[in-house]
């Protein structure tokens, strides 16, 4: 499977599980970045809302498409802010 193809993948599985406003999926040859954006992550701490993104990739990783995963996850707000001061 080619980059962009699992790349495309990564986004559907992680859009058609979780209700977002963003999501962003990046790869940097095996390492995937996902940022994701949702005002579901309110009231989740830290641990459960990257569960909440990496549950839906399970079998992917499980079969060795993706192997390295960062995952930062924010709420609307925490995003406007961190899109403020990093940008």
């Amino acid at each position: 499977m080619e980059i962009n193809e699992v790349e495309a993948l990564v986004k559907q599985l992680i859009s058609d599980a979780l209700e977002l406003d963003e999501l962003n999926v990046n790869f940097d040859g095996s390492q995937c970045s996902i940022v994701a954006v949702s005002d579901v992550f309110d009231s989740l701490s830290r641990v459960k809302r990257q569960q909440a993104v990496l549950a839906p990739l399970a079998d992917i990783i499980q079969e060795g498409k993706i192997h390295a995963v960062s995952v930062k996850t924010f709420n609307k707000q925490q995003w406007q802010r961190d899109k403020l001061f990093n940008s």
